[in-house]
């Protein structure tokens, strides 16, 4: 059986970035990214995917998931950081398009936005991706276009909408 440790120190940064892009939280992100290693360390010898890396993205899948299905009655707020920092104006751009960008992924269902994620951040095989997923091969491959698409769409209409203001 590995030891805990060695498998947090391969894989935790990972989750933890899979998670937040699902959720948007830090905190929450941190929540599923532990409760993801948890559970594969003590489920090790029962997984069900090629890689250990998909295997962890499921159980994280499924934990953001389950808390979705918990949540759904009630809102989120949302937290407010006041920087006490000046920042230069090429730094406040680019924060503003990280920003926009964030808003967009986000503005994506979460299946499309997993294996984006998936496929750009981690280069996993489509076929792996299906797996995690619960989806066919082709159906992921359509998906990760369709997302491509849209965030392409989305950076264009931005672009014409500043032109247009200014």
């Amino acid at each position: 059986m590995i030891e805990f440790q060695k498998l947090y120190e391969a894989n935790a940064a990972d989750i933890y970035r899979y998670a937040y892009w699902l959720t948007g939280d830090i905190f929450e992100a941190e929540d599923i990214a532990s409760e993801t290693i948890v559970r594969a360390w003590t489920r090790y010898n029962k997984i069900r995917t090629e890689t250990l890396k998909a295997y962890l993205f499921k159980i994280a899948r499924n934990i953001y998931l389950q808390n979705v299905r918990k949540r759904k009655r009630f809102t989120t707020l949302t937290d407010v950081h006041i920087s006490n920092v000046l920042r230069p104006d090429i730094e406040t751009e680019i924060h503003f398009e990280l920003g926009e960008i964030e808003k967009n992924l986000m503005s994506i269902v979460e299946p499309d936005r997993s294996a984006f994620y998936m496929r750009i951040n981690h280069e996993l095989p489509y076929a792996e991706i299906a797996r995690v997923l619960d989806l066919t091969e082709s159906s992921v491959k359509v998906k990760i276009h369709r997302v491509r698409k849209k965030l392409i769409r989305l950076s264009l209409e931005r672009e014409k909408n500043n032109e247009n203001n200014s």
